[in-house]
């Protein structure tokens, strides 16, 4: 397997991964009773953080274990145009850690519908960006 095609699985393997986060944070929204705001706000953190980390592998830039979005856009600054575009999705870096700890503070359903929104931008944005830079998406 040439350079090219492993990369290109790597990449497809975070975005399968970030796929799965923004899929369960949309379906949490179905839950009738005790709905985990919180844990919505966690995977659509972890949709967005890992298409930016999908973004970065294919232009084989090195990036720290974070879950730091600004440090994600920073980082894909310097290869695309489309950054200031998603500078909302910093917003999300909180609900890294939100969901895991106890604490923190309430997630409203607003600001979980927000999250995944968000999440749904980047989502397309990266997902445009990653057609263009020839990575072939389903």
């Amino acid at each position: 397997m040439n350079e090219v095609h492993r990369i290109h699985k790597v990449v497809r393997q975070w975005l399968e991964h970030a796929d799965e986060d923004l899929r369960l944070a949309k379906h949490a929204f179905k839950l009738s009773s005790s709905r985990p705001n919180k844990l919505i706000a966690y995977h659509a953190q972890q949709c967005a953080e890992k298409y930016l980390k999908a973004f970065l592998a294919l232009k084989k830039v090195d990036f720290p274990y974070t879950h730091n979005i600004s440090l994600l856009l920073e980082l894909s600054s310097k290869h695309a145009e489309w950054v200031e575009d998603l500078r909302e999705a910093e917003t999300l870096t909180d609900y890294a850690v939100t969901a895991r700890y106890p604490g923190t503070e309430k997630v409203s359903k607003k600001d979980a519908e927000i999250a995944v929104r968000i999440a749904d931008k980047v989502r397309s944005v990266l997902r445009k960006a990653l057609k263009r830079e020839g990575l072939k998406l389903s």
